[in-house]
């Protein structure tokens, strides 16, 4: 998926926010707010993009999203635990109505073989939206796994609210 393509899917998630009237929160790690990013190349999107979350490290993302320690520290920074603590952390933590969040190891270090690099944690959640989460596998370079799971956030917050 390239950037235009990401642009796309970000205009389609802008309007589907906009008739609804609804506002977006999002909490990255591994993606480093390229998703916010992406989401505000969109001209207007002021009126939809509340705010964007970059919590990195753990201690950020204790912090500012409410992760628990007890999460981390069994379940670690890559689990669909910690994407819906950090979903549910950016929706409390914000002024908007859904939240969507994203966890992994985009390489190329930092895999194990448990957790592979590729491996990308996903949740979203709103205030009338169930909390909802997957893990998928990328391959590819950085860039691309990066890009690869902005996309499958992007299209599984507009697929929630249709």
């Amino acid at each position: 998926m390239d950037d235009q393509e990401l642009i796309a899917l970000a205009e389609k998630l802008g309007v589907a926010l906009k008739t609804r009237n609804l506002s977006l929160a999002l909490a990255e790690s591994c993606t480093g707010g390229m998703a916010a990013q992406v989401v505000t190349a969109i001209s207007g999107s002021s009126a939809t993009f509340e705010r964007g979350f970059v919590t990195y490290s753990n201690p950020s993302k204790q912090e500012l999203l409410g992760v628990t320690e007890l999460t981390l520290n069994t379940y670690g920074a890559v689990s669909e635990e910690t994407a819906r603590e950090m979903a549910t952390g950016a929706l409390k933590n914000s002024h908007a109505q859904i939240a969507g969040s994203i966890t992994g190891i985009a390489g190329p270090d930092g895999g194990t073989q448990e957790k592979p690099v590729g491996m990308v944690c996903f949740a979203w959640v709103g205030d009338h939206y169930p909390l909802k989460s997957i893990t998928r596998q990328f391959s590819g370079n950085r860039h691309t796994i990066r890009q690869q799971a902005v996309a499958t956030l992007l299209a599984n917050l507009l697929a929630s609210l249709q």
